[in-house]
């Protein structure tokens, strides 16, 4: 079943409070919570860990600062944080060096990414050939797919990366409505991450965060032929 990856981030950037909304998501059945190496600094996202920690939940962080220092910068945070889940990020063999041996599942970026917030350059054919070469890669777990940051077909380029590699893709970016969630559950991914759509109020307009991620909840659960 397709996952749902809630990220603590607005605008591709962890939001101020992040701490105070992870405390208000204790009731809330989301298996993977995120954030950005943008926005907060190391001591606030420790605290941020602590409470997702005593919620028992995976920790994801997303690595989307274009500046190849400060992406390698956030790959050795993201290990002294403990982080489960390291997505994102563009420079494959110097990220891999300082994760070594580490117990996390690293998932680079497929394609060129452009600027901040991040965007999906390239055709469709270079996209799809890059995810294949990372995911050749053995300590390449997965793949953070911005398949809605691309401007071409996105559902087809997801379709056809999901189908190419044989290690679980994560669509990130853009996810804002039911439709696309179930688009990337019968694709096959393995999650996707929702973040700035919810703090919008893009799922039940009108609605607060809580209710946006129950919303988010229950289109995960519902499968294809049930919508």
């Amino acid at each position: 079943m397709t996952r749902f990856v809630f990220m603590l981030t607005l605008d591709d950037a962890t939001v101020p409070d992040a701490a105070e909304v992870a405390r208000r998501l204790a009731p809330l059945d989301i298996p993977v919570v995120g954030f950005k190496d943008v926005g907060l600094g190391p001591q606030q996202l420790r605290e941020v860990v602590a409470i997702l920690r005593e919620q028992d939940r995976e920790i994801a962080l997303e690595v989307v600062n274009p500046d190849r220092d400060a992406e390698l910068r956030a790959v050795e945070l993201g290990l002294e944080l403990g982080v489960d889940l390291l997505l994102g990020g563009t420079q494959l063999e110097e990220a891999v060096r300082r994760i070594a041996s580490a117990d996390v599942r690293y998932c680079p970026f497929p394609g060129t990414i452009v600027g901040h917030p991040s965007v999906l350059a390239g055709t469709h054919d270079e996209i799809v050939a890059h995810a294949l070469e990372l995911a050749a890669h053995e300590r390449v777990w997965g793949l953070d797919l911005l398949a809605y940051r691309f401007e071409g077909d996105a559902d087809l380029l997801m379709r056809d990366t999901v189908a190419a590699v044989a290690k679980p893709v994560i669509v990130a970016g853009s996810v804002a409505d039911a439709d696309r969630i179930h688009t990337i559950a019968a694709a096959g991914a393995w999650g996707f991450t929702v973040g700035s759509a919810a703090f919008e109020g893009r799922f039940v307009p009108g609605a607060g965060l809580i209710d946006q991620l129950r919303a988010v909840i229950e289109a995960t659960a519902a499968t294809p032929e049930e919508v």
